[in-house]
């Protein structure tokens, strides 16, 4: 008789290697942001949301190392490939979103412009996902990127903490606001919507 054989469960913890902690860290730092973001909300204190953008380099560090530490140790997988595309998403797409709003672009036009933002960066991840192989050339690494990384959200980040460092939230961000139809647009959102433009472009970007 020939042996049954039994699929063996999926033991997650056991099949992470060391750099799928690093890209833990990356969402362990979004989500810090994102509380951070709720914080200030709460209580006003400008220090709240100065803490939730520094948060997003420590997610970049991490988002960094993940890569390097996974061809260093020839560990490259499916599941560290998701894990990092979820942990981008909350550290450099949601959490940047969510500091805008922080910052003021609460209105029915920002919220657009911020899900918009959002959504090109799930597209751009999962575009990037389905892609990667054949980037790559065959290789372990891909030559060059489709549309920006979604990482480069950091520089609105900067933007955002340079504004809250100067006072320049709520009514008195930089470039006002606008009224449409009686609902309210903050011109400065409208860098999301070139962020989230680019990301979802067809442009070459070689990855260094």
């Amino acid at each position: 008789m020939t042996e049954r054989k039994h699929n063996k469960p999926f033991a997650m913890i056991r099949e992470f290697h060391l750099a799928d902690w690093f890209t833990l860290g990356n969402a362990f730092a979004g989500m810090g942001a994102l509380f951070s973001v709720m914080t200030y909300l709460q209580t006003g204190e400008v220090l709240h949301l100065l803490y939730a953008c520094g948060l997003i380099p420590v997610a970049l560090v991490f988002d960094v190392l993940d890569g390097r530490i996974a061809r260093w140790r020839q560990q490259q997988s499916i599941l560290g490939r998701e894990l990092d595309s979820l942990a981008d998403i909350i550290s450099f797409g949601v959490a940047p979103a969510v500091i805008a709003y922080g910052c003021g672009m609460q209105g029915l036009y920002d919220r657009i412009v911020l899900v918009f933002f959002v959504a090109c960066g799930v597209s751009r991840l999962a575009r990037f996902n389905i892609t990667a192989e054949a980037l790559s050339a065959g290789g372990n690494k891909v030559k060059y990127f489709e549309g920006t990384p979604i990482p480069t959200s950091l520089v609105l980040v900067i933007a955002l903490a340079v504004a809250a460092w100067q006072g320049a939230l709520g009514d008195q961000l930089w470039f006002g606001k606008l009224e449409i139809a009686g609902f309210y647009l903050h011109p400065l959102v409208l860098m999301y919507a070139v962020s989230g433009s680019l990301m979802v472009s067809r442009i070459r970007i070689p990855k260094i």
